[in-house]
């Protein structure tokens, strides 16, 4: 499948500083892409290239195939981080002013829909709580029936329901084969929305593919979690690699039965053992040294 968007050698440069060094970036339509990296990373100015807002330093940016220009502008849907909207108009009002933007645009009654709106159709934009102000912002994003939309951390200082439910709006807006591009600090949000993600650190990216390609890629193996308590020094003279985590010892291994053999063995209690997985936060941590915070 041929690639919605590409960039080529994509660099952007600062007085004294690049900011995105030389990063290519095929993203296939219909699917979700995320793009992670810890604040300072370049991500953000690799996602306003893409969008079209800043203009790159070197490096090529084609939309299905050609340069940035009306079509794009007129294909694209972007959900900022920050946007203001129009004071002392009602949510259907703010609806109608942005339809009234572009040429195409889907029915109001069908956004209304798609984005849990009519509840709040008739109030204030300046009353309408976070996770409202998220979906009508989704709403104008898809105003334009766009086949390529940006959320620039659209969750940010959202509840867990919240949040949740939005990721079910996202799951439905890709079902209609549109390409989302997302940023996000949350790393469960990656895992449950995105097909593929890239990670960026100093303006590079440091690893890319499906969730679950990276986490087997990186990590073939599992993590016991054990209460220093219950270990004691029982672990001592044991060839296991051990780490420090708060009041819990953690111990990765290729090798479950063989490990958990050597402990019992060894008298360590594992009533309150904890086996788990790798996860986003883990591979993040692991590539970049770095925590994801918001």
């Amino acid at each position: 499948m041929s690639p919605i968007i590409t960039a080529t050698n994509l660099i952007k440069q600062y007085p004294g500083v690049t900011a995105v060094d030389g990063i290519d970036l095929a993203i296939p339509k219909g699917i979700c892409f995320g793009l992670l990296g810890p604040n300072g990373a370049g991500k953000t100015t690799t996602i306003e290239m893409l969008e079209g807002i800043q203009m790159q330093t070197s490096g090529t940016v084609l939309y299905k195939g050609e340069p940035l220009g009306t079509q794009y502008r007129e294909e694209v849907g972007i959900q900022f981080q920050h946007t203001a909207l129009q004071e002392f108009l009602t949510v259907r009002e703010t609806l109608e002013l942005f339809e009234h933007l572009y040429r195409r645009t889907l029915p109001i009654p069908e956004l209304i829909e798609l984005c849990s709106l009519a509840d709040i159709l008739e109030r204030d934009t300046r009353k309408i709580s976070g996770g409202q102000r998220q979906r009508l912002l989704l709403a104008l994003a898809l105003i334009n029936d766009p086949e390529l939309i940006f959320l620039d951390e659209p969750t940010t200082g959202l509840d867990p329901q919240a949040r949740r439910n939005f990721w079910d709006l996202v799951k439905l807006v890709k079902s209609r084969n549109k390409t989302i591009v997302l940023t996000t600090h949350y790393m469960e949000e990656a895992y449950a929305l995105c097909d593929e993600i890239a990670i960026m650190d100093k303006g590079r990216i440091v690893s890319q593919g499906t969730p679950a390609h990276l986490l087997s890629e990186h990590f073939g193996d599992v993590i016991l979690q054990i209460p220093q308590t219950d270990a004691g020094d029982k672990l001592a003279g044991l060839e296991l690699s051990a780490v420090e985590a708060g009041d819990m010892l953690e111990i990765r291994t290729n090798r479950l039965h063989h490990t958990l053999q050597q402990l019992m063995e060894h008298g360590v209690n594992l009533d309150r053992l904890r086996i788990r997985a790798w996860t986003l936060e883990d591979l993040f941590i692991n590539v970049t040294g770095k925590k994801l915070i918001s």
